[in-house]
């Protein structure tokens, strides 16, 4: 085993040393040196090889991490598909329902006759009913009926009743009341039904 005395490194005269005779350098300057080259080896060693290793470690890593996130998404997904289906299942059971409470073209006319009947009977006395021009919006047809009609607060209340009781959507919109003397109103109102326009974007 080679014996160093650190002591000498002391009185190296560092003007002798040079390239030219390696083989006379004092013994702890070539185990300096020897240290030193060998730092340089392993230090470019690291840089050209373990350092690209631990990069594309930590991109594989990053890898994993991200189609772990995109499986567990995707998987969630597809654990509700079965709910999603049903809910629109459900959604379009709903819609169905209220497409047959809309009047057909054949049926409009006598809703008419079925706004009179409902007045009438309700104890209600007419002075105008009539259509308004059509409405169209983007996925069906307002159909607008123009109503005037005489009575007292709670006839025109039972008549609100029976409206909302009709096999067909009608809403009733821009009130309107007016003293007719002998607590007789006047009532005005816009009855709304729709026409559901199959086949526009």
């Amino acid at each position: 085993m080679m014996n160093l005395d650190f002591k000498a490194f002391k009185d190296v005269d560092w003007n002798e040393i040079e390239l030219d005779n390696i083989g006379e350098w004092p013994v702890i300057v070539k185990v300096i040196c020897g240290a030193f080259i060998a730092g340089l080896v392993l230090f470019f060693s690291y840089s050209l090889l373990v350092s690209d290793e631990i990069d594309s470690y930590h991109n594989a890593v990053a890898k994993e991490v991200e189609l772990r996130t995109t499986y567990r998404t995707k998987y969630a997904i597809a654990s509700k598909l079965d709910i999603y289906r049903l809910q629109m299942i459900e959604m379009e059971d709903k819609f169905s329902q209220l497409l047959k409470r809309l009047p057909t073209s054949n049926e409009t006319p006598g809703l008419l006759d079925d706004l009179s009947y409902v007045g009438t009977t309700s104890g209600l006395t007419f002075l105008k009913i009539g259509w308004l021009p059509e409405v169209e919006k983007e996925f069906y047809t307002e159909l607008p009926i123009k109503i005037e009609v005489v009575g007292t607060y709670h006839e025109f209340g039972q008549f609100v009743g029976k409206v909302a009781q009709l096999p067909r959507i009608v809403s009733l919109h821009d009130f309107s009341i007016l003293s007719s003397g002998e607590k007789q109103l006047t009532f005005s109102v816009i009855a709304k039904t729709y026409r559901y326009e199959e086949g526009t974007k």
